[in-house]
């Protein structure tokens, strides 16, 4: 049975046409990625194929993190339609990042923690990132520092504290996530934000707090009141 052309659909049924008239929340997901795929094979309409990318992986949690190569099995994805869509993923990712961030000033634990969760839970590697803020909490710089687990020989206070005065931050907001989904600290993490907040204390730029990132939660280690934080002085966040 041979495939109707999309050019032979109603135009009611065609995306580029129905996004012209309703605008893209009206879309359903295959349709939005059909514009993104613009064409299909010889076999399926870009219809058809957008269809066939969705049940590939399941849903698009699944697509968010997927790889350049797990596209390419896809039939009908060539190496350019999976550069594409790799690079409208991590656009749509780094523009939700961005409007969290412009946010500005750091006014509580649980607004901090919840840009973090969004930005860190699907992350398959240990990354740690700061937060470098000024004397009125506001963000100055977001960098992620270190990529693996903070027992590691690579993940030192020291070098921490040179891009905070590389910046001139005036406090430092730390955060690492837990590639298992809890978020529970380790006696690692204890010790690193323990020596963290005593080389704060020494150079005088205040660590505010440590989030341990989960699969969708947090751990503020302020927040929990652990002692590594007992000797903070009271300038940080609520």
């Amino acid at each position: 049975m041979q495939t109707q052309k999309l050019i032979e659909l109603p135009s009611a049924s065609r995306p580029r046409e129905r996004m012209e008239e309703y605008g893209p929340a009206a879309l359903a997901n295959h349709e939005l990625l059909a514009i993104l795929l613009r064409t299909g094979t010889k076999d399926s309409n870009v219809l058809q194929l957008s269809m066939q990318v969705l049940s590939y992986f399941d849903d698009l949690h699944t697509l968010k993190q997927v790889s350049l190569e797990e596209l390419l099995t896809v039939p009908g994805i060539g190496r350019v339609k999976a550069i594409e869509l790799l690079a409208t993923i991590e656009l749509g990712q780094r523009i939700a990042r961005s409007s969290l961030l412009k946010e500005g000033t750091v006014t509580s634990s649980q607004s901090v923690g919840s840009m973090l969760v969004e930005e860190m839970k699907d992350l398959q590697q240990e990354y740690v990132v700061a937060l470098f803020l000024n004397t009125k909490n506001q963000i100055i710089k977001k960098e992620t520092l270190f990529k693996g687990t903070l027992n590691s020989s690579v993940a030192h206070p020291r070098e921490i504290f040179k891009a905070a005065v590389k910046y001139s931050a005036a406090r430092i907001i730390l955060a690492h996530n837990h590639p298992s989904g809890d978020p529970e600290p380790s006696d690692a993490d204890l010790d690193f934000t323990r020596r963290m907040v005593e080389a704060g204390n020494l150079m005088g730029i205040e660590l505010l707090d440590h989030f341990i990132i989960g699969e969708k939660t947090y751990v503020s280690l302020k927040e929990n009141r652990m002692p590594c934080f007992q000797t903070l002085n009271k300038n940080g966040i609520n």
